[in-house]
């Protein structure tokens, strides 16, 4: 590992850490844990229970995609190299973010806008989006179905699709997110995300169909 190619995605992956070791000392020893789909705390716990947040979300995500490229059977995700690395920081990037809220929101005992949450998420569309048509077939990222893992043809087919769709639909998530009320968002949220996972499997299905045939 190159120290340097990983300062970025270490720099980024470290400031939820930072950030909570600034504030501990000024958070209470019982802190809001879990909320509501309305944004309502509904779980206390110990505020050691912070620690967790930083080390799933951020970190978790660089070891795994520090990780796959070296157990990917097929050696494919290594051929996207500057892209894949792009991808870890974004991802990381993300998921700091996400944990900082998460982390100032437990420090207010309240979310001061629960669409925050499904905006960070339509950010996370709009990068997987982006960077979908660059993913080589592998067992790890993309749109891992029988008929893409087998066919290099089906998997660039559907990675084409699946990328504008999620694409676009974590745009309207995004831009959603800034005007339509939670407890509209939230089921807006779930339906595009439903359609924009169903349609590429369906798609490539259909593509495996037409080749038989």
């Amino acid at each position: 590992m190159k120290i340097k190619q990983e300062l970025p995605s270490l720099i980024v992956l470290s400031l939820p850490f930072v950030y909570l070791l600034f504030i501990w000392n000024h958070l209470p020893s019982t802190i809001p844990v879990h909320w509501n789909i309305n944004g309502e705390i509904d779980r206390y716990g110990n505020k050691l229970q912070l620690l967790l947040v930083p080390i799933l979300l951020p970190l978790l995500t660089y070891l795994i995609f520090l990780i796959i490229p070296k157990i990917d059977p097929k050696n494919k995700l290594n051929q996207m190299g500057s892209k894949l690395q792009s991808l870890k920081l974004w991802m990381t990037a993300i998921m700091s973010i996400l944990s900082i809220f998460i982390i100032y929101s437990a420090k207010n005992q309240s979310i001061t806008n629960p669409n925050n949450v499904i905006l960070l998420i339509g950010l996370l569309y709009i990068v997987l989006g982006n960077y979908f048509k660059t993913v080589k077939p592998n067992y790890f990222i993309g749109i891992r179905t029988p008929w893409t893992l087998e066919n290099e043809y089906i998997w660039k087919e559907t990675h084409k699709l699946g990328g504008v769709m999620w694409f676009v639909a974590g745009i309207i998530v995004v831009l959603s997110s800034l005007y339509i009320p939670h407890e509209l968002m939230h089921r807006i949220f779930l339906i595009i995300t439903v359609v924009i996972s169903i349609i590429p499997l369906l798609y490539s299905y259909l593509l495996h169909v037409k080749q038989k045939k």
